[in-house]
Formats: C-alpha cells, sequence, structure tokens
C-alpha cells in the first residue's frame, strides 16, 4: 500500500499516533559536568521506572554500526558496564556487529526510555575489552548463557531451530551445571568510548529538549543545545 488508506483504522495508523510530552524541561546549568555522571542520574531514574513496572531493561540499548562499505545495521544489546571510559557490552564478534566493528570502529548506542520522554544517543568509537574482562563477566553469566554463546553461530543462516537446539543440548551434555563452561574464543566485550552523548528530553508541542556533550582534545567537555 503506497498511499494511507482513509478507512485504516486509526488505532492502527501510524500518522495517527503521537503523544504529547508533558515532562519537565532540560537545562544546561542542571547538568553535571561530565557526561557520564549526568548518564548515571537518568540510568538511575530509569532503573527505578523499572522496579515500578513502568519501564522494561533500563540497560537495553539500540546499537548501529556500518560495514566497510558504509552500510548500516542496527539492533537492541544490554549494556553490562559503564564508567567515565565509556559503555561496555558483550557479542560474538563473528556476528555481524562484530565483523563490522573489525572493519569501522564508529559506533553509534541509543538508550529509548520512552516511558519517561527521554533518550540518549552515544557516537563513539568501539574497541575490543581484554581477555580477563570478559572472563570476570562471563562467569556471572547464568550456566545456559554460558552454554549459549557456545551454541549460537550469531548471524550466521542455519538451516532449522532443531539445529540451533541441537547444539546446545551436545553442550549441555558435556558442560552440565556442575562443570565449568571455558570462555568462547570468538566471544567477548567492547568497549564504546564516547565522542558525543546527546541527552533528549521530550517537551510539549514537539520543543524538546536537546543538550549534547561533545568531547574535547583536552579530555574536557562542551555542552551545545541542538534544535528539536
Amino acid at each position: 500500500m503506497t498511499d494511507r488508506d482513509p478507512l485504516l483504522d486509526p488505532v492502527l495508523d501510524p500518522a495517527a499516533m503521537r503523544k504529547q510530552y508533558r515532562a519537565d524541561g532540560l537545562a544546561e546549568e542542571d547538568l553535571a559536568t561530565h557526561p557520564m555522571d549526568q548518564f548515571t542520574r537518568w540510568f538511575e531514574d530509569a532503573a527505578r521506572a523499572a522496579l515500578h513496572g513502568t519501564l522494561y531493561e533500563p540497560n537495553a540499548m539500540v546499537v548501529s554500526t556500518a560495514d566497510a562499505q558504509g552500510r548500516p545495521s542496527s539492533r537492541t544489546v544490554l549494556m553490562k558496564q559503564y564508567d567515565t571510559d565509556g559503555f561496555v557490552f558483550f557479542t560474538n564478534y563473528d556476528s555481524r556487529k562484530g565483523r563490522d566493528l573489525a572493519e569501522n570502529p564508529h559506533i553509534s548506542l541509543l538508550f529509548p526510555w520512552h516511558p519517561l520522554a527521554r533518550q540518549v544517543i552515544v557516537t563513539g568509537t568501539a574497541r575490543r575489552t581484554g581477555r580477563d574482562e570478559t572472563a570476570a563477566y562471563f562467569r556471572t553469566r547464568p550456566h545456559g548463557s554460558q552454554l549459549g554463546a557456545w551454541a549460537s553461530a550469531q548471524s550466521r543462516v542455519i538451516a532449522s531451530r532443531t539445529e540451533l537446539d541441537t547444539a546446545y543440548a551436545e553442550l549441555a551434555a558435556r558442560y552440565p551445571e556442575d562443570e565449568r563452561v571455558p570462555v568462547p574464543p570468538h566471544w567477548g566485550g567492547f568497549r564504546v568510548t564516547p565522542e558525543t552523548i546527546e541527552f533528549w528530553q521530550g517537551r510539549v508541542n514537539r520543543l524538546h529538549d536537546r543538550l549534547r556533550y561533545v568531547a574535547r582534545p583536552d579530555g574536557t567537555w562542551k555542552v551545545e543545545r541542538l534544535s528539536p
């Protein structure tokens, strides 16, 4: 369908879907000096909203990468650590995002906290974490998730669900609950070093507040206000 159907149920019509944001604004004087301190404030708000059931998985982020030819791809990934140096997530290095980042380290992260009328958008570069850091996190994963990291040839075409389930069952037999699962050599972390971090606060009449931290060469940050 190329033209919008006038008989389309308005409940299902994307053009009719809109929400009037009435959240408090975001002013420059309210920002933390360092963007990761500001992120901590907002992440804590998101985590509290999750405890109350109004937001699901506050550490979920949309990770966007591009290959050497500039062809983009996006997917939702769970952020597993953050500090003053940036953000960390873990994945299969042979997955599409892993292969993209091997060719092109530029990356974008988006935290979509819709119930709070907030977004955080990060741009920067990604590099692999050390194997000690990867192993330390791997040991915190549930046993089944550890086996899953071995069973899944992430992003590769497979013949059927049965193929995946069979691979998992074989691994479960080889590594029962009381058996230590080795860290897969093709699996590990990426640390994203931010170059910009934008804090987006929804406002009435689509006049949203958008404040962006931009890294300076000396390690400090400047703040820019963007038009919505």
